[in-house]
């Protein structure tokens, strides 16, 4: 270790009001409601903050909390049951009540550490033995405690070294938050223009209306007009001619003139490449339910064939990847590697490229997420089939709205693929350089420079 490290008791920089270590509130039930701050489980922390399900608290019960609400830059870790996730709490992260299953190490004097040097610390190897090392101490879920953590060490660099530190792992770590934000943003882009052309029919009832923006869509033509990109499609007259001017009556209820009722199976197949485990290179990327995320359509996270040894379903990349288990986790992604998947999850195609926008945003819906839902067979293990998703009813329109649908989604797709591998090289290089900064065998150029910088 490099002799600019200095190794100090947690308990000491406790007793020296360097550092506080915190755990969660014990809410009652009936303490917790749909409004208020969200109460932050495990569940809700995994590569950042997710609190879209989160139970609230009442914000004016909060008096009963004390300090157990979040701060900016807190360091969170999940000390029970799932143990060892951790997050930052950022300037721009809403406030949140901790619940027990999660501690928070907080920097009373910044000056002595910086909070996201810590954050970086506790993905090392040092903090990671003295974490395995007392977490299955008991017979019941693992745990790491408070008196556990309070008996720990660290070892610190000098404030310059570890802000400087902090700043090249957390650039890698922004650039990484970055390329997410702009796949989910994309991703809502694609989801509002197929709602509006394929769903509420904006184009058609724009073209009746003549223009009159208070017509039955008026709502969705303002989330349209949330994104520039978007408005000026719906207003381009290249796009408006695509489009009827008048509706007629279907099975389906309404829909635009001349376009007909279909249903998925007219414009997607599911390609089944069954291959035996002995025949998989064990370094070929291998994606199963557990590395699928809700509701997203960006997959960044796979494994490797080598991990498993069943039997496997190739796919290549591009193509749409259907959680099948339990279909109302709504797992459904692009695959954005060649590789192999669990046989729980079905490989869709379009039957032409032209179809392939949409085709993803039909399978990625609600809607048909609700209906794979209902025909799913068996109690405990739920799943759906393609002969299922197949017959699923769609409304299909002429192939030149198709075409133009898709020659603005697919150049999406293609960004969304690159964003997730640029972020899985930035991973890479950010955890090979992590163990070498933190053990001080490499030190940083210039870090003096850091040395009067804010952790702001």
């Amino acid at each position: 270790m490099s002799s600019n490290l200095k190794r100090h008791k947690i308990a000491d920089l406790l007793a020296d009001n360097i550092l506080y270590i915190g755990d969660g509130y014990r809410a009652k039930n009936e303490e917790l409601g749909s409004t208020g701050l969200p109460f932050a489980r495990v569940s809700n922390i995994n590569n950042g903050f997710h609190f879209e399900d989160a139970d609230r608290f009442p914000e004016e019960n909060l008096g009963q909390v004390g300090n157990k609400v979040s701060r900016p830059y807190d360091v969170v870790f999940t000390s029970k049951g799932t143990v060892g996730r951790f997050a930052f709490v950022k300037p721009d992260v809403p406030r949140f009540v901790f619940s027990p299953q999660i501690c928070f190490w907080r920097v009373l004097d910044a000056q002595k550490i910086d909070p996201r040097f810590l954050y970086y610390w506790m993905h090392s190897r040092e903090f990671f033995l003295q974490m395995t090392g007392v977490k299955g101490q008991t017979d019941m879920a693992d745990f790491v405690s408070l008196s556990d953590q309070r008996q720990m060490h660290i070892a610190l660099p000098l404030l310059s070294q570890q802000r400087a530190i902090a700043h090249i792992l957390g650039t890698l770590d922004d650039k990484i938050e970055l390329n997410r934000k702009m796949n989910e943003t994309l991703e809502a882009m694609a989801r509002a223009l197929f709602k509006s052309w394929f769903v509420d029919f904006d184009p058609v009832r724009r073209k009746i209306s003549a223009g009159d923006a208070k017509d039955a869509n008026g709502a969705n033509a303002k989330t349209l007009a949330s994104s520039a990109p978007l408005a000026s499609l719906a207003l381009n007259p290249a796009i408006l001619n695509l489009f009827p001017d008048a509706f007629e009556d279907s099975e389906l209820g309404k829909i635009p003139k001349g376009w007909r009722v279909g249903n998925l199976g007219m414009v997607a197949e599911n390609p089944r490449r069954g291959i035996l485990p002995e025949d998989v290179s064990p370094t070929t990327p291998y994606i199963g339910l557990e590395h699928m995320p809700r509701k997203s359509i960006a997959l960044t996270e796979w494994g490797f064939a080598e991990d498993v040894t069943s039997n496997k379903t190739q796919f290549k990349q591009g193509e749409i990847l259907f959680g099948k288990l339990r279909p109302y986790f709504h797992k459904v992604g692009i695959a954005p590697v060649d590789g192999v998947c669990s046989t729980d999850i079905l490989v869709a195609n379009p039957s032409t490229p032209t179809w392939y926008g949409f085709v993803l945003m039909h399978l990625s819906s609600e809607d048909l997420i609700d209906y794979t839902d209902r025909l799913s067979n068996g109690a405990k293990m739920p799943r759906t089939s393609w002969d299922d998703m197949a017959r699923y009813e769609i409304v299909l329109s002429p192939e030149n709205v198709i075409r133009k649908f898709n020659e603005i989604i697919f150049p999406m797709t293609e960004t969304i693929i690159r964003n997730v591998t640029q972020s899985r090289t930035l991973v890479a290089l950010r955890d090979a350089l992590l163990p070498r900064l933190m053990r001080g065998e490499m030190r940083v150029a210039g870090a003096e420079n850091f040395g009067e910088q804010s952790n702001a």
